[in-house]
């Protein structure tokens, strides 16, 4: 076998979400999330579930560790709670949310873990979205004054802060298409949305820049996919463009220019209202960050819509395409098509893949393991195009696998398991699947055996 061995420094990891494994969601003092709402409103989540329990991370995180280090890892990202730290989005924090992540950081330290922190993946304070939410633009300064709380108080090291997870899924998923909290259908309301959340980035990146921390690296983290079209005929190439503005440049253009895509802001201008931005914006969002963080799981493939204003087209599933049970094509070939483009169109100062994984229907076997051949397949190859793309001289830095757990995965509820490791839900037991053999393989010899 060929071995594909990556730099000495690259590190390796897994990612979750505070939402989706912590459960406890009144514990010591926490306040109510947008996701406690949505999740408790009829007819939002599969089967009527919630993230009450999910994978009770809150209470077992020393048995989750300690599986972390039995598989090797060398980072964990995670995600803070907001409304554990600030119960009503502001004004006075609640000790005992922050302790809680002082001990996480803390143990993780322990056992040589690097800890990676999220500050926002999805989990407003509810307090916040009773005064307008992401929609308000104060809701940028809260987050600023939230950031700066934990940059002061988190005071063990850190080796990476994300400011913002996937920005586009908070802002359209949750504001124009409702299918996530806080659950509106208001397009122009996602587009301020977008721009607050941007705003907020930019005020975090700021304050991480005056607090003082060192040797720290600070970045933002975006869902991004490349966009192709269905054929070779211009109108499925403009249309792809347009699709590819709404979901890619849309982010990246103002973090690294300061500015919004012109042809987007020309076509949503016609149809809905935009977001107000004063002067100072630009500058604001497009504080310098220390790296991207880059969420890919698949491809997007469009046909023309009704207009050239249609800025989604028709979505194209490839007939011979495989998928997972999320729906989504199996196309590694994309991670690096995306990590080259990123590299010499934005020249972010260095890339992390931060999410990358696959949810298949996986099973308990007659001898207690999970066999998901599947998902080692997907991980390698995908893998497989990261080192691609680092020979090419991309400045990635590491590889965040999604997900370490099974867990709450949003509208989807416990239906879909992304997890290196099984979570049988009526007992939260935790099952290595083969995966995680695999991974923990992976990272012993440092790369793969192709």
């Amino acid at each position: 076998m060929a071995k594909l061995i990556f730099p000495d420094h690259f590190t390796w990891g897994a990612a979750t979400s505070s939402y989706q494994i912590e459960g406890a969601p009144a514990a010591d003092g926490k306040g109510e999330s947008i996701w406690d709402r949505f999740t408790h409103t009829p007819g939002n989540i599969w089967n009527g579930e919630n993230g009450d329990l999910a994978c009770n991370h809150y209470h077992l995180y020393p048995d989750d560790v300690q599986l972390m280090a039995d598989l090797g890892l060398q980072s964990y990202r995670f995600s803070i709670s907001w409304p554990r730290i600030f119960p009503a989005g502001g004004g006075k924090p609640n000790q005992k949310g922050m302790d809680f992540y002082r001990r996480l950081v803390d143990l993780l330290l322990q056992h040589g873990i690097k800890p990676a922190v999220t500050l926002y993946h999805w989990d407003l304070p509810q307090a916040l979205q009773d005064n307008g939410g992401w929609a308000n633009r104060d809701t940028a300064r809260y987050f600023e004054h939230y950031a700066a709380y934990v940059f002061e108080n988190l005071d063990l090291p850190v080796d990476l802060w994300v400011t913002l997870n996937e920005p586009w899924v908070s802002a359209f998923l949750g504001h124009a298409l409702g299918v996530h909290a806080p659950g509106e259908n208001d397009f122009s309301k996602a587009l301020r949305v977008s721009h607050h959340l941007l705003l907020a980035h930019g005020l975090a990146v700021r304050s991480f820049r005056e607090s003082g921390r060192k040797n720290e690296p600070i970045g933002i983290t975006l869902n991004l996919a490349p966009v192709h079209p269905a054929s070779d005929s211009d109108a499925d190439k403009n249309q792809a463009r347009r699709a590819d503005g709404f979901m890619n440049r849309w982010f990246l253009d103002p973090v690294f220019t300061g500015t919004y895509p012109r042809d987007m802001v020309e076509i949503f201008s016609r149809s809905f209202e935009m977001p107000v931005i004063i002067e100072e914006d630009g500058a604001i969002i497009s504080s310098p960050v220390d790296f991207l963080g880059v969420n890919n799981y698949t491809r997007i493939v469009v046909r023309a819509g009704s207009s050239d204003d249609d800025f989604m087209g028709s979505p194209v599933n490839p007939p011979d395409a495989e998928y997972t049970e999320m729906g989504w094509e199996i196309y590694p070939q994309g991670i690096y098509e995306l990590l080259i483009r990123l590299h010499n169109e934005y020249q972010p100062p260095k890339l992390y893949i931060t999410e990358n994984g696959a949810a298949f229907a996986d099973e308990v076997n007659e001898f207690g393991e999970i066999n998901d051949s599947q998902r080692i397949d997907y991980l390698q190859a995908y893998i497989r195009e990261a080192w691609n793309a680092l020979q090419e001289g991309v400045p990635l830095e590491g590889y965040y696998a999604w997900s370490l757990l099974d867990n709450f995965e949003w509208s989807f509820g416990y239906s879909r398991r992304f997890g290196l490791v099984y979570v049988d839900f009526s007992t939260l037991q935790r099952i290595p699947k083969n995966s995680a053999y695999w991974y923990r393989d992976l990272i012993s010899r440092n790369g793969l055996e192709v």
